[in-house]
């Protein structure tokens, strides 16, 4: 187990709002608006399903009717919703829910660690910008990801993932030997972001192996992942006001004299 807890932001000159607006906002329309995870509906309404993107046409779908066999009560659970906004928007709201408690924390700590440190380098508005597009290019590699391998396209994606792996994959890039505090096991230790990052993206690739049989592995969209993770790699170069990602080697980091 290794579970990043902090790194190194002895360099920060700017103040991250952007960063923490994203992250204010991932919980305000967790909690606000899917009431914690539990109104179906509009996560539904509001969530990036594979069929509409590539129709450019909101499909709508009956509930199912399901019984737990345990306990014994029928409940019903919504298909799929009218959405309000043009479909291809969903690519966007999409990245802004969550499948519960858990998926929240998990992508929000992501956020506020590695997230900083990339705002602070290209900038607010860039870093807006740059995210948002990993979020949309991680969302779209999701929908090719269901056509090639002939998955069910009416199942509803969403998360901030996709958008947090570009983060990622642009940390990778920019500071490969920057230390990352991790708790491995009962311990904290400082490792190299290579480390931290490398073993992140091999677990989304050996995982995302098993979408190959067509299933869905765990209810994880791991193409989005890593499509995210490659879409922030390569775009930091056009994004970085330094272009630092361009004259040095990916795996040198330099600093700026003063």
């Amino acid at each position: 187990m290794l579970l990043p807890v902090g790194d190194d932001n002895s360099d920060r000159v700017i103040t991250p709002y952007v960063n923490y607006l994203l992250i204010a906002i991932n919980i305000f329309i967790f909690i606000f608006f899917q009431w914690g995870g539990v109104n179906i509906a509009f996560t539904h309404a509001f969530s990036t399903v594979p069929a509409e993107i590539l129709t450019g046409k909101d499909i709508v779908t009956s509930g199912e009717i399901f019984t737990d066999y345990a306990t014994g009560y029928t409940y019903e659970l919504p298909g799929l919703q009218p959405t309000p906004v043009p479909v291809y928007f969903t690519l966007i709201t999409s990245m802004f829910m969550h499948g519960g408690w858990a998926h929240l924390a998990g992508n929000m700590l992501y956020l506020w660690i590695f997230g900083d440190n990339i705002e602070n380098r290209i900038g607010h508005f860039r870093y807006l910008v740059f995210y948002l597009l990993c979020g949309v290019l991680a969302s779209l590699s999701h929908v090719f990801a269901t056509v090639i391998q002939a998955q069910n396209s009416l199942i509803p994606s969403l998360g901030a993932s996709g958008a947090i792996s570009g983060v990622l994959g642009a940390y990778l890039l920019l500071y490969p030997g920057r230390k990352v505090h991790a708790i491995v096991f009962v311990f904290v230790i400082s490792i190299p972001a290579v480390l931290a990052l490398g073993i992140w993206i091999a677990f989304q690739v050996v995982s995302g192996l098993g979408l190959l049989g067509g299933e869905e592995s765990g209810g994880v969209a791991y193409a989005a992942h890593i499509g995210g993770f490659v879409a922030g790699f390569i775009l930091i170069k056009m994004f970085d006001p330094v272009k630092q990602a361009v004259r040095s080697s990916p795996f040198i980091e330099r600093r700026r004299i003063r």
